[in-house]
């Protein structure tokens, strides 16, 4: 082989090589490009799936709205609700009388919560007793800072009740709705308005914990206050006389912050007292309808009825009658859990065919559905012997 004919073969190998490179990298670029489509094809099948998932998620979320809001009821925006009522809702202010250990007098102000209420075309405003008693030169403040001065219409310590005549114009006074009590549940949800230590407008929210319970203070004069409602909505001081509403707005309680050193419970007077007393405290002001058994008692427990010898483990035992003789007091006195209790009494275990297990039955019974000078059946254990009583209600 000349050298003419190694230059042409030098040459064409050199094409080759040239022609393999070339088809090497434009085999390689479009590998590469089927590769990188594959894995765009890939994440965009991902974005896709996680579109779908967020697109669950939502239509998930918006059901559980609904649901939650067709279980609160149609007004289900506090904020709304809040607005709604705000002005109805006032902070009661007054001076007490106090004196040093020199009896010198001194001035120390009370203060709490109330709301306006229509009773029959007049617009007065609702509270407790404890707030006003035995205070003077009461003054009514609304949401816009507006005060006045008022004074107490009517009042009842055996219900913590009072309300009062405001001066002040028509178009301060926005009355709210009262609606039943008897429709509450346990669970319901439920809205505390009022001035806890003076914070005005505050609003807190809970639910019925419990219905028909019975406290007792020194201003009822040891008498049970019947069905007050026990809720988990913060009751403070300042907030007693502040309404109690379910979420439409309406009020269904009146907030109390008479029991001391409670945590987590709060409690308010039941609506139907409001309305079963209100045409008399406005037009009388006073209540006395309040029925009364004459007697007092206890809760019966499994450690009475085994000192008593007797299987009945519910109901009220009586320890000492006043009014009347047909039902009987206690004979002896014994000490159970470190504490002395009178038995032998009768135990009422019914009323007018109503099953009775404590106090709070017993009261929430009489107060709801008796009043003073009614006579009702009572049914007692009476030495192991079940009896009806015909008994005539004495007044508080």
């Amino acid at each position: 082989m000349n050298n003419s004919q190694k230059q042409r073969l030098n040459r064409f190998s050199a094409v080759l090589i040239a022609v393999a490179l070339l088809l090497g990298t434009v085999a390689g670029g479009f590998l590469g490009y089927l590769m990188v489509s594959k894995q765009i094809d890939d994440l965009q099948n991902q974005v896709s799936t996680l579109q779908q998932q967020v697109s669950d998620l939502s239509s998930l979320h918006n059901s559980t709205f609904q649901d939650i809001t067709y279980i609160l009821g149609d007004n289900t925006s506090l904020s709304q609700l809040y607005a709604q009522v705000k002005a109805s809702v006032v902070v009661i202010r007054g001076l007490m009388v106090q004196y040093d250990l020199f009896r010198r007098a001194y001035y120390t102000q009370v203060q709490g919560s109330g709301f306006v209420y229509n009773s029959t075309g007049e617009a007065v405003v609702i509270t407790n007793y404890h707030v006003v008693q035995d205070a003077i030169n009461q003054t009514v403040t609304f949401i816009d800072g507006d005060a006045y001065s008022a004074t107490v219409r009517g009042s009842d310590p055996y219900a913590d009740l009072a309300v009062l005549s405001v001066d002040a114009p028509q178009n301060e006074l926005k009355p709210v709705a009262i609606a039943s009590s008897s429709a509450l549940k346990v669970g319901d949800p439920v809205i505390a308005l009022g001035t806890p230590y003076g914070l005005a407008g505050s609003m807190t929210v809970g639910i019925v914990s419990a219905l028909g319970r019975t406290i007792t203070e020194q201003m009822s004069g040891g008498y049970p206050i019947a069905g007050v409602i026990q809720t988990s909505a913060p009751i403070n001081p300042g907030n007693s006389g502040g309404p109690l509403l379910n979420y439409q707005g309406q009020v269904v309680g009146i907030t109390t912050a008479i029991v001391s050193d409670s945590q987590g419970l709060g409690f308010a007077i039941p609506s139907n007292t409001i309305l079963r007393e209100i045409d008399s405290l406005v037009t009388k002001g006073t209540y006395n309808r309040h029925p009364s058994l004459g007697a007092t008692g206890t809760d019966m427990t499994y450690e009475i009825a085994q000192a008593m010898g007797t299987n009945v483990t519910y109901g009220w035992l009586i320890a000492s009658v006043s009014d009347q003789t047909r039902l009987h007091g206690g004979t002896s006195q014994v000490v159970i859990a470190g504490s002395i209790v009178t038995i032998g009494g009768d135990i009422i275990i019914a009323i007018d065919g109503t099953r009775i297990t404590n106090l709070d039955n017993l009261s929430t019974y009489l107060e709801e559905h008796t009043v003073a000078g009614q006579t009702i059946n009572v049914t007692v254990v009476r030495d192991n012997q079940t009896l009806t009583i015909a008994v005539k209600l004495a007044t508080r």
